[in-house]
């Protein structure tokens, strides 16, 4: 049985996206970055890193760029999380979305918006790739539907 597809960061990208991280923490977003805080599935302890929100009609998605990474191994096990920039912190429940003809639109939207940074990581996909090529690589890149908490 084949492990789930997580592409590990380089050495440079754990350590921008620490830089990325301390900076939502801290106000600044980059393009749009925040800090997503999500409950370790066997620590219990809150996990930190960066995350690109993507809000496409309306509705606001976390999409893994990387795969089956620790971020979404625990957003399963939690279902809920918040996001940061600065002191404004936001709780927010999360639905993952299945592998079908909305992810489709969901991952292409996402890749239009932020494929020049996480190209790379969709061995070879990209918003031009057809609906069939996107609907392929959809269970590589779990989708989360998050609705946030008043």
């Amino acid at each position: 049985m084949s492990q789930p597809y997580y592409l590990q960061g380089s050495p440079f990208a754990i350590r921008m996206n620490g830089v990325i991280g301390w900076l939502a923490r801290h106000g600044v977003s980059l393009l749009g970055s925040q800090e997503l805080s999500v409950r370790g599935r066997r620590s219990g302890q809150l996990q930190r890193i960066p995350v690109n929100l993507h809000t496409h009609e309306g509705v606001q998605y976390l999409v893994s760029a990387r795969g089956h990474s620790q971020w979404v191994r625990n957003m399963r096990a939690a279902g809920s999380g918040e996001l940061r920039v600065g002191r404004r912190t936001r709780a927010f429940t999360a639905v993952e979305i299945a592998d079908d003809e909305r992810k489709v639109i969901v991952v292409r939207a996402y890749l239009e918006r932020w494929g020049w940074e996480v190209n790379q990581y969709f061995k070879g996909i990209t918003a031009r790739s057809t609906d069939a090529e996107l609907l392929a690589a959809c269970p590589d890149h779990p989708v989360f539907r998050i609705a946030v908490e008043n």
